[in-house]
């Protein structure tokens, strides 16, 4: 990015209001997305009208905009004469998977076909697997409007690990509603047991993929597996993201040995709850 003369400003940062109160209140805290998320619509804001924030994950649009995904993998698996039987994708907050299962979620609520529909999530940061189906803000420092989805908490600040953009504390208020009637399952993993996976990926198909696609090839292995101690042949798709030539570092951790697992406590989950917004919706729990 130096290279083509941007200039970035790692969040949290002295830059904004709320990064430097982020900064306060936990001088060490690693950010995450939505730390990022109030730095970015705080400048934009600021900005005099030169700029605008576009958000890129989690609210419904971005999940319209991301169905391209599915589409295409529709169209690419009837060119193949397939149709799923499981469809895996990584979650963080969620657009991306939405993009993925759109079509296929289609079929499933329509009764044209019934995929079973898989979100990997991280271990670290939990949303779907051990948050709250709650209405809160969807940046840390909450200046967003309040959105109902699966979440740990505004004020819950992932562990610094490799999930990348994983690394945020709620889900998309769409996916959180199909999760929650029954329409999606949910798994995850530590990210030791992730990058395990995504140097088998790289070793068979030579391609590098990145953290946060690694969560669903593990999802996708894992299904694989099932199948052949079932003995039932099934068609799983997944999503490959990304490569992780942007993410040389967590390689280098994770075959070095130097890259650990964390997964929160209850009690680390009850400080990030503790952070929902006090309303009657919250509290009809």
């Amino acid at each position: 990015m130096g290279v083509f003369d941007a200039q970035v400003t790692p969040s949290p940062s002295s830059t904004t209001q709320v990064g430097r109160k982020i900064l306060a209140d936990d001088p060490d805290t690693s950010g995450s997305l939505g730390c990022a998320i109030s730095e970015a619509v705080e400048a934009a804001l600021q900005s005099g009208g030169t700029k605008r924030y576009v958000l890129g994950s989690v609210l419904n649009q971005v999940v319209l905009h991301q169905s391209i995904i599915g589409l295409e993998s529709k169209i690419a698996m009837e060119q193949l004469g397939e149709y799923p039987d499981v469809i895996v994708g990584c979650a963080g907050g969620g657009s991306n998977l939405g993009g993925l299962i759109a079509p296929f979620m289609a079929d499933k609520l329509q009764g044209r076909a019934n995929p079973r529909i898989v979100a990997v999530e991280p271990a670290s940061c939990p949303s779907l697997t051990r948050g709250r189906y709650a209405y809160d803000f969807c940046d840390t420092g909450k200046v967003t409007p309040l959105a109902r989805m699966y979440t740990l908490g505004s004020g819950f600040v992932p562990s610094a690990n490799h999930a990348g953009g994983l690394r945020y504390h709620g889900m998309s208020p769409i996916l959180s509603k199909l999760y929650h009637d029954g329409y999606m399952e949910a798994v995850s993993y530590e990210q030791t047991r992730v990058f395990e996976a995504a140097v088998l990926f790289a070793k068979r198909e030579t391609i590098l993929p990145a953290p946060e696609s690694a969560h669903a090839i593990r999802g996708a292995i894992d299904e694989a597996l099932k199948c052949r101690e079932s003995g039932q042949a099934k068609t799983i798709l997944f999503g490959l993201t990304g490569t992780g030539y942007f993410d040389m570092t967590a390689y280098e951790n994770y075959l070095s040995g130097r890259m650990s697992d964390y997964v929160p406590t209850d009690e680390d989950l009850e400080r990030g709850f503790a952070s929902l917004p006090d309303i009657p919706q919250n509290r009809e729990r």
